[in-house]
């Protein structure tokens, strides 16, 4: 029996693209377990990279790196991340969902459980770039499982749970991390993600995926493209990564870098372009509505990415601990589940334009209110704003996903591009969002920093009483009055400095807050275009209708 002949499935049940599992139908209780594995692999694929992210300074202590040393963590985990979904498609297609399922699961269990002999950070960025290849397969696999939770009617609304779950996975890191590095060190952080990993692939083996179609799809040509690409891929993200704490224009490997990524992602391109039978379709997404809808989902990626280097950033320089913010980040966490939950209850396919702008509209407010803070600003200031830009951030996916899905439909041939396109839009959004805004934070507080500086001087008597007053303080251990006037004079420039980065921070703010808008009415004009195009095309047809009467 050939193993690629296609299934006679009953009309229910056929898979609904190349490589996913059919839809059987399932009992109540056994829909209720497939959307819990489903939300359990998800988290579990999104926790371990949000657990070194949100304790990053904790392990930079305990592996004795420096911070740009430290940043080299995350980054091999979204440099391998990001290229691995060009083979995965075609290995579920051709190997089948559950070879798939468990052989990926193992490799996770495997790769966390490296965690816990890593004594250096060599050791330590290898496994975090295996991580980055399994957590690829885990986001699919618990978006599978969540489709098999809902009946056909519903499953737009298991495609958006099964894409935000994952997204969870940042805020729950930061609320209980804390309480696992007090257990065990470090090695709580890895022991706990080992107990998700063997947890996940206990129920994946126990509640298996209904079988898919199977296709022989690889050529051996797929494997150059797929180097090129994943090689291109990496440097890019690694510049981008490493780019504004080595300096752009300082470190020499990163020009080095971006132009190799170049070179390496159009020569992959070209080769594709040429194929009788593309793993990417280059001219389906040289097309215009692929450009459009890939350029929406990097700017809402790089707006989202206010939470993590904006606002916790701007709280992590006031001095503000993790104990302080966990309230904040209990906040986070409700406005992406919110997000979540709303997205799911109103998604429909014929209005996926009005949560884009809906979730656009929701991070410009939370981004604008942000831009007022002052060296007074404590996390409860934030819980509002904060919680908007949770929202934004997680009511977007699931319309996004389903505007390029709905593409794929036509021709199933995309859905290896799409898988590709989705995955580098949304990863290298955050990391062009974080680069961006930790660059232009630095910039404008040089800029601060200066411009109050200049304006400081011994003449002014406000600027004496203050380096004064500021050496006073150490009247009780220093008796030389010059040391004193020495501490006051450093008190002051403490001062300043932490000024220019508090209006630093509003500028990135209110530049979030910018971006928000300005994409807000590209979507607005483009849909007026759309509609207005579309009238007037069908005004001729209503015409002679009316006339042929």
């Amino acid at each position: 029996m050939n193993k690629y002949a296609p299934r006679q499935w009953l009309p229910h049940e056929k898979p609904s693209l190349p490589g996913s599992p059919s839809t059987p139908l399932h009992s109540p209780v056994k829909r209720l377990a497939f959307g819990l594995v489903g939300l359990l692999v998800a988290i579990t694929g999104g926790l371990g990279n949000a657990l070194v992210t949100a304790n990053l300074v904790f392990l930079q202590g305990a592996l004795g790196a420096t911070s740009a040393e430290m940043a080299w963590l995350p980054a091999a985990y979204v440099m391998t991340n990001v290229s691995m979904n060009l083979l995965l498609v075609k290995f579920r297609q051709q190997f089948g969902l559950r070879a798939f399922t468990e052989v990926f699961l193992v490799l996770y269990v495997l790769v966390t459980f490296a965690h816990l002999l890593v004594n250096d950070l060599n050791s330590a960025i290898a496994v975090r770039a295996a991580h980055g290849m399994v957590g690829a397969a885990l986001s699919s696999l618990g978006l599978y499982y969540m489709i098999q939770a809902f009946p056909e009617r519903w499953r737009l609304k298991a495609m958006v749970l099964g894409l935000g779950a994952s997204q969870l996975a940042l805020p729950l890191a930061r609320i209980f991390s804390e309480d696992l590095l007090q257990m065990a060190q470090w090695r709580g952080l890895y022991l706990f993600e080992l107990g998700l990993a063997l947890s996940a692939l206990g129920c994946v083996l126990l509640l298996k995926l209904p079988p898919g179609d199977r296709f022989k799809t690889f050529e051996p040509l797929d494997f150059l493209t797929f180097t090129l690409m994943a090689s291109g891929v990496a440097l890019l993200c690694a510049a981008l990564s490493l780019g504004r704490i080595d300096w752009w224009l300082e470190a020499q490997w990163i020009g080095v870098a971006l132009a190799c990524s170049i070179a390496l992602i159009f020569t992959g391109l070209a080769i594709e372009h040429n194929r009788q039978n593309p793993l990417l379709m280059t001219r389906w997404l040289g097309s215009g509505a692929i450009i459009r809808l890939g350029l929406c989902v990097i700017l809402i990626r790089m707006v989202t990415s206010e939470q993590s280097t904006g606002a916790v950033g701007f709280l992590q320089m006031l001095n503000m601990g993790s104990e302080q913010m966990r309230p904040l980040y209990w906040v986070m966490l409700l406005g992406a589940v919110a997000g979540l939950a709303s997205s799911a209850l109103t998604i429909s396919p014929k209005h996926l334009i009005i949560p884009l702008f809906v979730s656009l509209l929701a991070m410009a407010t939370g981004a604008f209110m942000d831009s007022h803070s002052s060296n007074l600003t404590r996390p409860a200031q934030m819980y509002l704003s904060q919680f908007l830009l949770a929202f934004g951030s997680t009511f977007f996916l699931g319309p996004s996903m389903a505007l390029g899905i709905s593409h794929v439909r036509a021709n199933p041939r995309n859905l290896v591009s799409f898988s590709v396109l989705f995955g580098i839009c949304n990863n290298l959004g955050g990391l062009i969002g974080a680069a961006l805004l930790g660059t232009f934070q630095t910039w404008r507080e040089k800029y601060h920093s200066n411009h109050l500086v200049d304006r400081l001087s011994f003449l002014e008597p406000l600027v004496s009483a203050r380096v004064q007053s500021g050496g006073a303080g150490y009247a009780r251990v220093l008796a030389d009055p010059a040391l004193r006037s020495e501490a006051g004079l450093r008190a002051l420039a403490n001062a300043a400095t932490r000024e220019a980065n508090v209006m630093a921070y509003n500028d990135v703010f209110m530049l979030i807050g910018s971006i928000a808008v300005l994409t807000m009415v590209w979507i607005t004009l483009r849909g007026s275009w759309l509609w207005y195009v579309s009238r007037q095309a069908a005004s001729p047809d209503a015409t002679s209708g009316t006339a042929s009467q």
